[in-house]
């Protein structure tokens, strides 16, 4: 299949867009895509040396330095004061990208309480929070994109994280809910599901040549999926071509759910 370059999106120029877990895996790809739009980028993770390396990656390419602080997201008033920092710096957010996750497996009956509250702090709670934030900024302009990040994994009903599937399935309905509330103020809010997508960690901790058979077996589309599929996803989902799109989940699986 012939390579094609990928879209430019006027709309997403000179945006002040707000990623979290830009670092790493898919949200690195997410701030260098956007960086490609021209955007006015600030992204988090509690990586500091994966964030650094994310920045001068995307100075590399010749594009703008996005800012990147280190945020733990568990800490939600760090996280707000952030929030606040990095509009002083790029100016009011009107995308924000909650991007961040970590799906550590866990047998469910070693769960204690603690846990499966860290869980849900460090795969839930934050999206809304910095919603919170940000959605006065995005009222005050008019509008915004909230692009949330689901999961495949409890749509194929996977086990062996039970706490992680809990939170991402009700990052759908925090979705839905978001949606309903503040599409009057023309605040769009949608949900990207991403089937296996080949990150490092994922070829590092869990890719076999047994697995790679299966889940091509399972998709419809005989490729793996890399996070630069995803990141082109929530490009559209933020940018004005999609100004009627709302309240849904976007799945990019290849057809394996």
């Amino acid at each position: 299949m012939t390579a094609h370059a990928n879209a430019i999106y006027p709309s997403l120029k000179d945006r002040a867009v707000f990623i979290t877990g830009g670092g790493g895996g898919i949200g690195a790809s997410v701030v260098q895509h956007f960086a490609e739009q021209g955007s006015r980028i600030v992204f988090v993770d509690i990586d500091a040396a994966g964030g650094q390396r994310v920045v001068e990656q995307v100075m590399a390419k010749g594009h703008a330095a996005p800012h990147f602080f280190q945020c733990d997201l568990r800490d939600i008033e760090a996280l707000k004061a952030t929030i606040a920092k990095g509009a002083e710096a790029v100016g009011p957010f009107t995308v924000l990208v909650n991007n961040a996750a970590h799906d550590e497996r866990h047998p469910t009956m070693d769960v204690t309480v603690e846990y499966w509250e860290d869980r849900l702090q460090v795969n839930l709670r934050h999206q809304f929070f910095a919603a919170q934030a940000i959605i006065p900024m995005m009222k005050a302009a008019g509008g915004g994109a909230i692009v949330n990040f689901g999961s495949s994994s409890w749509h194929k009903g996977q086990g062996g994280m039970p706490a992680y599937v809990t939170a991402k399935a009700g990052i759908e309905a925090l979705t839905r809910s978001l949606a309903r509330d503040f599409g009057p103020d023309n605040i769009r809010v949608n949900c990207v599901v991403p089937g296996w997508i080949m990150t490092e960690r994922q070829i590092e901790k869990w890719l076999t040549p047994e697995g790679e058979e299966t889940l091509m077996k399972q998709q419809c589309l005989k490729q793996k999926l890399t996070p630069a599929d995803v990141a082109r996803m929530v490009l559209w989902l933020a940018a004005d071509d999609s100004r009627m799109v709302t309240s849904h989940n976007f799945f990019v699986d290849a057809g394996w759910i």
